[in-house]
């Protein structure tokens, strides 16, 4: 069956359409250099044509590349055609065009347009075009068009019905305002606030905790939850790799590159005494001294820090040797203990400092080290090796080597792995993301190229076949079915117990006779509670105040009672704000909807002709 290519219809993700596009013709237009399109030539000139307007095979395959090289920045690999139209990447570019076309000729056929005088102005905006003083340089501009097959009246004329598109869109859209009915229901419903009391449950919340069945009873409960000890599909692979970890105890260690590797860190082996000290400054002797006079009359260090307008993280020095704090050195390093000694001179004046604990000095020798050191260098030489083996062994296996020749011949480690996606992978060569990924695009019998490892590691893999799922015997899964059923009547049993408390609480006993309460005072719906489940506050929100519920989610039960709701305010500078907010951000939504509407009803009016025949030469012409 043919492939279907009438546009979707294009919405923009970022709210309104922005249609001053310099910034997009110079993309697609004198960024072209770099996809190797200039023209396709030959008799096919087109690839459709909207209300009689003409989409040339230049434009579509322009708008194709850039859409195309877009994609592949965020998947971080180029993306091919056949990727870009599964992807529907060529459905989303050629829509583009129908509409920029559609609406072209709206601006034509009412009479919109721009004069020279602003078409000049544009084009001397653009920074492509700009000498080194930021001055539109014709010279410039010429040979950029020519290095890419253009000529000026083209791009002018491009450049001349995006400004009318954007004219268009500003008669249609710019006078479109958010209902302020819609704005107050919105900035209601977001700056609402609730408060809370909670008791959280665990076990010891309960008067005795589960004991295991008997095996009958746990035979059927692992039946009954199969699907929980049922081992998922997963992919045979056979791998061949070679790892730094393994090559490394080959490697030789020579002793003078050992010695400068344990001088280059040497202040992690070797470092002096040293304290940890906060240093809190004064303008003059005078200050300072009255200062210390009010510690030792009781005062805390604390309280000085804040009558100086400060923070402990302002004054903290960290871990400072003696002679980093020069004058105040001896001074500070006379404590044997923790304590507070001052005034002594600092470089910015007069001091009191708290030393807050002492670091010994520090004096590993290489001997201690050497076996760690030595290691890290063979690791980085089997690094460098197994680099050195990437183009050898990819041509092993294009001439076609297996896997099994690679480790017989080329000492690589042969073995197999059951790979499943959904299943955690960290352990041996699952943990490796490449690896994985590579896994999951193998194809039945197929030797994949070499594959760098996140480590300098080298793997290539073959998929043999397709396990499918297997449930775990349960002699096998014996602990995890005990530990799962554990688990599921300690959530019953703090469920109950939970029901049982919102009962009390609700006949009057008081919450905080159960245990510890959390409360929160007030919260918003996209608020946070540490260790809360995702469920939480959405029903937080639902309860009118005074109700108490029951809050069962997985590995989380609690008891919650809504103490107030705060509605939102109405007149000070943050209701404002959020409302200003919600205002511009539904306004541009509103707006690019009847923009869109507006694009996709004189598109259809004027009639959508294309050529899949051409659209599929294009295609194929594509670098």
């Amino acid at each position: 069956m043919a492939k279907d290519t009438t546009p979707a219809p294009r919405k923009g993700a970022n709210g309104l359409k922005n249609f001053a596009v310099w910034t997009m013709l110079i993309m697609l237009i004198i960024g072209l250099g770099g996809f190797g399109i200039t023209s396709f030539g030959g008799g096919v000139t087109k690839v459709g044509s909207v209300g009689g307007r003409a989409i040339s095979t230049d434009d579509y395959a322009r708008a194709l590349r850039g859409e195309m090289d877009a994609f592949s920045k965020q998947f971080g690999a180029p993306l091919t055609t056949e990727q870009a139209t599964a992807l529907g990447i060529d459905r989303r570019a050629l829509g583009a065009l129908v509409n920029e076309t559609a609406l072209d000729g709206e601006a034509a056929r009412v009479g919109v347009s721009v004069g020279d005088a602003r078409l000049a102005a544009q084009l001397a905006a653009i920074p492509a075009f700009q000498d080194a003083a930021g001055k539109f340089d014709r010279a410039i501009y010429t040979d950029a068009l020519q290095r890419n097959g253009l000529n000026s009246g083209d791009f002018e004329q491009k450049l001349r019905d995006s400004l009318g598109r954007g004219l268009l869109q500003g008669a249609v859209a710019g006078g479109i305002v958010a209902p302020k009915s819609v704005v107050d229901a919105l900035h209601a419903y977001v700056a609402e606030r609730r408060g809370f009391s909670m008791l959280r449950l665990t076990q010891a919340d309960l008067a005795a905790l589960p004991v295991l069945p008997d095996d009958a009873a746990l035979t059927t409960y692992y039946t009954d939850n199969i699907a929980r000890f049922t081992r998922p599909e997963a992919k045979r692979i056979t791998y061949a790799a070679l790892l730094p970890e393994t090559l490394a105890p080959q490697m030789p260690v020579d002793e003078a590159k050992l010695t400068e590797y344990y001088n280059s860190r040497i202040g992690e082996f070797v470092s002096p005494e040293k304290r940890i000290v906060e240093q809190l400054v004064y303008p003059d002797e005078a200050a300072a001294t009255a200062a210390k006079a009010r510690l030792d009359a009781g005062a805390t260090f604390e309280t000085l820090v804040a009558d100086r307008g400060l923070t402990l993280d302002v004054i903290d020095l960290g871990d400072v040797s003696e002679a980093d704090l020069g004058a105040a050195g001896p001074g500070v390093f006379a404590l044997t203990e923790p304590g507070i000694v001052g005034p002594l001179q600092s470089p910015v004046g007069p001091a009191i400092y708290r030393m807050n604990a002492i670091l010994p000095a520090q004096n590993i020798t290489l001997d201690e080290v050497r076996a760690d050191l030595s290691k890290d260098l063979q690791i980085d030489s089997a690094r460098r090796a197994i680099a050195d083996r990437v183009e050898e062994l990819d041509d092993l296996i294009a001439a076609g080597a297996s896997l099994e020749d690679l480790a017989k011949e080329k000492g690589l480690t042969l073995a197999t792995v059951d790979y499943a996606a959904t299943a955690p992978g960290d352990q041996g060569i699952l943990g490796y993301a490449a690896f994985r990924q590579a896994a999951d695009a193998a194809e039945q019998g197929v030797t994949s190229d070499m594959i760098v490892l996140e480590d300098g590691g080298l793997v290539a893999l073959r998929l043999d076949e397709i396990v499918p799922a297997t449930p775990i015997p349960f002699a096998e899964a014996r602990a995890d079915v005990e530990a799962a059923w554990l688990a599921d009547a300690t959530a019953k049993a703090l469920a109950a117990r939970a029901a049982e408390i919102r009962s009390a609480v609700e006949s009057g006993t008081s919450l905080g006779s159960f245990g510890i309460v959390d409360v929160t005072p007030g919260i918003a719906r996209d608020g946070q509670i540490a260790g809360g489940p995702p469920g939480l506050l959405p029903a937080i929100f639902e309860m009118a105040s005074g109700d108490v519920r029951v809050i069962d989610e997985a590995g989380f039960v609690a008891v919650a009672r809504l103490d107030a709701i705060t509605p939102a305010p109405a007149e000070d500078a943050a209701a404002v704000a959020i409302k200003t907010a919600i205002g511009a951000q539904l306004q541009q939504a509103i707006a690019a909807d009847a923009f869109d509407a507006f694009t996709g009803a004189v598109a259809s009016a004027a009639g959508i002709q294309l050529d899949q025949n051409a659209i599929n030469a294009v295609h194929v012409q594509l670098p």
